[in-house]
């Protein structure tokens, strides 16, 4: 249930960061409260997967499972620009967190 958990947050993290992006610096009060809601939830389920992972491997994916996300989000909705070196180093990430998964005993 712990990666479960630590999954939520991560694709928690990925929608409070889109939400900042489109609060225009906190200047939209909707997606301002949503970043904030966003991230009090990732936050929580955070909390709930440190219980029983160890505190490195969660929090490594974690941030790992939201810049991935962000990057996708970066392409897909913002027309960031789509390299060999940006998908290089995403899937760099991505093989990090796999890795950290599979060797955590949990």
């Amino acid at each position: 249930m712990e990666w479960a958990f630590l999954v939520i947050a991560g694709g928690l993290e990925v929608f409070w960061s889109t939400c900042m992006k489109y609060s225009n610096g906190f200047t939209e009060i909707k997606y301002t409260v949503l970043t904030i809601i966003g991230m009090v939830f990732s936050f929580i389920f955070l909390s709930q997967a440190t219980k029983t992972l160890p505190l490195g491997t969660a929090y490594a994916v974690w941030t790992g499972i939201g810049a991935l996300g962000a990057v996708i989000v970066g392409i897909v909705l913002f027309k960031e620009p789509v390299t060999a070196a940006r998908i290089f180093f995403v899937s760099l990430l991505l093989i990090g967190i796999i890795g950290l998964k599979a060797t955590s005993g949990h």
